[in-house]
């Protein structure tokens, strides 16, 4: 419950204040000048911050002709917005001997101050249980970057790496613990918590590493699956090489319990979903078919191709970001599976990229493909297209 005395500031994730139980929102909040006042005053709230210091961070390199006056303007408008948004009437801040300070008559509870404070308590203990359960709640405190919509304010910036750091290491600590008392369910839902807060940060290690020795294996093989598929999905790139380590490390320790083949055949057999077109798959499985592929070639003599199929915009560059892209690339998506063959293999490699591995067939048969995958994507006087590469597959042994 909060203290309907208390000013709560949260500077991790999305910057906010409470008062008496309601958020402090609307317009003032939006008010440059104001925001960067309250967050760096409440942040420093011990020492305050330096005239100076306040000057640069609020003015920084604009063109004011007296620096000094329009601080104590900056102040006094913030004053009025504090008085208006429901704070008791106080001398909200303070000058002392050159340095800005916040009125300690309206104590302040902030989100960071209270996570160093646990940081530190759980580094100076001995005790395990209280260890971890400092650690713990110091990784739950932690909602997202500090101050995460102005990383480019340097003090704000040189902040956020230095919780950033903190907070992985409380992640790392509390694990080793969960870790080393077999405590997997807690595990699980601390990597599930860090990975929301921290994506693309490795953290689904943790998580896959408790679904495994939950003998959940169905569960962490899909997690592995749509893992690397979204780390290409959504920022183009491979997962880190640790994490690909620890996920096939860890996917070599899933084993099945006995069963009859005949309900091991009836677990295999794909749903309706996937009866029409070719076969999507994620990148991982994909991978795994190239490699069974070119061994089949070893003995069959097949002809295979990859093809990789590109979304361009109107002047031939590929495309990067926005809804528009995302819109497009299902469509893409849509238009190459019904256009290749019922045993050919699809991946969404990235943003707006296929890759297609075309099974038992010609060059000139790949032509043909990518003349109804236009047929089918391109639509009236649509400038975007699709760029194709084609490469043959060729066995090497």
């Amino acid at each position: 419950m909060e203290d309907p005395n208390v000013l709560y500031a949260q500077m991790f994730g999305n910057f906010q204040l409470h008062y008496n139980g309601s958020p402090l929102t609307g317009e003032r909040l939006r008010d440059t000048y104001f925001t960067s006042l309250m967050q760096i005053l409440l942040h420093h709230i011990d020492r305050g911050v330096s005239r100076d210091d306040l000057e640069e961070v609020l003015l920084g390199d604009r063109d004011v002709e007296n620096r000094r006056q329009a601080l104590q303007t900056i102040v006094y408008k913030a004053k009025k917005k504090l008085k208006n948004m429901g704070l008791p009437e106080e001398n909200y801040i303070v000058l002392k001997k050159g340095v800005y300070y916040w009125t300690p008559k309206i104590p302040v509870r902030e989100d960071a101050a209270v996570f160093d404070r646990l940081c530190r308590q759980a580094a100076d203990c001995m005790e395990e249980e209280e260890q971890l359960t400092l650690y713990l709640d110091a990784c739950y405190l932690y909602k997202g970057e500090f101050l995460s919509t102005y990383a480019a304010v340097l003090w704000a910036g040189a902040e956020a790496r230095r919780y950033r750091k903190q907070f992985c290491e409380c992640v790392e600590r509390a694990a080793s613990i969960l870790r080393s008392r077999e405590d997997w369910l807690r595990l699980e839902e601390l990597g599930r918590y860090v990975t929301e807060v921290a994506p693309f940060s490795d953290w689904e290690c943790l998580t896959m590493e408790a679904l495994v020795e939950c003998g959940q294996y169905e569960e962490a093989r899909k997690l592995y699956a749509d893992t690397v598929d979204s780390y290409f999905r959504e920022r183009g790139i491979r997962p880190s090489s640790k994490m690909m380590e620890m996920m096939e490390r860890l996917g070599n320790q899933i084993k099945y319990s006995y069963e009859v083949l005949d309900q091991i055949q009836r677990n295999l057999e794909e749903g309706p979903e996937h009866e029409e077109g070719g076969y999507q798959c994620s990148y991982p499985i994909f991978c795994g078919i190239y490699h069974m592929v070119t061994r089949m070639m070893e003995r069959g003599g097949q002809s295979v191709y990859l093809m990789l199929c590109t979304l361009v915009d109107g002047k031939g560059n590929p495309m990067k970001e926005g809804e528009r892209l995302e819109e497009m690339s299902v469509r893409l998506g849509d238009a190459i599976r019904m256009s290749v063959r019922h045993g050919d293999i699809i991946n969404q490699y990235g943003k707006g990229q296929f890759l297609v591995l075309l099974i038992n067939t010609t060059r000139e048969d790949c032509d043909i493909i990518e003349g109804r995958i236009n047929r089918r994507f391109i639509v009236g006087r649509q400038r975007a297209g699709v760029e194709y590469h084609v490469n043959s597959v060729i066995c090497e042994a």
